[in-house]
């Protein structure tokens, strides 16, 4: 069964800077039992995803939102030793990864990340995004993942997967978890989810169906409890507007 959402105080650390790479008793973001499960690559929404690879090391976890265009995290674009961010070539999305093989792989050229992001601190949360954009086109239009215009309510049924880092060569995702609720009103917000999911699966897609009955991204992974199922993520509405308004 899952943890009750009174278990929100626990998430209230998650949001200071620095808390993703806590020491934890269990696997960060998963806890005792482990809900997830391998999920088919051919099919919708997971046939966005793909993993977001350092030249120097690391792995997270990106989404299709353009053609050209890779939602992630910001903080998978720090170097681990300098904590300055990457340049945009030393970064690879292999899209559809699993065991080795790829459905198509591109080089990013640039990027963007939110606003205020500092990478010597890894935050602040709310600005733990960034858009990749790619040397050339992944996919076909029907890979591409939507925004949400607006934050889920809560219990709202989502779904986490990643590349995640005990498991890193196959996609793991929790396909039954829920939303808790915002940590606090305006900007700051952040969405707080049980969803399972331990390191790597940073810059994945939460996925809630949309006003079409689609799949649709409600925000970019970001931070993981320390040794149980729970977990923040940056609304996709901060994201969104900025692409409307053409900032």
């Amino acid at each position: 069964m899952r943890r009750p959402a009174c278990r929100l105080l626990a998430l209230a650390a998650l949001l200071a800077p620095g808390l993703a790479a806590a020491q934890p008793a269990l696997r960060p973001g998963i806890g005792e039992t482990d809900p997830r499960r391998p999920v088919a690559l051919a099919e919708a929404p997971w046939r966005a995803l793909g993993r977001v690879q350092l030249e120097i090391g690391g792995r997270c976890t990106g989404a299709l939102i353009g053609l050209r265009q890779v939602l992630t995290a910001a903080h998978c674009l720090v170097a681990p030793r300098s904590r300055a961010l990457v340049q945009p070539g030393t970064i690879h999305v292999l899209l559809g990864y699993d065991r080795g093989t790829a459905l198509g792989h591109a080089r990013v050229v640039a990027y963007r990340i939110g606003p205020g992001f500092d990478p010597a601190r890894g935050g602040p949360a709310p600005a733990d995004w960034a858009i990749l954009t790619l040397d050339a086109p992944l996919g076909l239009p029907d890979r591409v993942l939507p925004l949400l215009a607006t934050p889920p309510s809560p219990r709202t049924p989502l779904m986490l997967g990643g590349y995640q880092r005990d498991r890193p060569e196959v996609l793991l995702a929790d396909t039954g978890c829920r939303l808790l609720g915002l940590s606090a009103a305006g900007p700051a917000a952040m969405l707080l989810h049980d969803c399972a999911g331990t390191r790597g699966v940073s810059g994945a897609p939460l996925l809630a169906r949309g006003p079409d009955g689609g799949w649709a991204v409600a925000g970019i992974a970001s931070r993981s409890a320390p040794s149980a199922a729970l977990g923040a993520a940056v609304p996709a509405t901060a994201v969104a507007a900025m692409l409307a308004a053409g900032e």
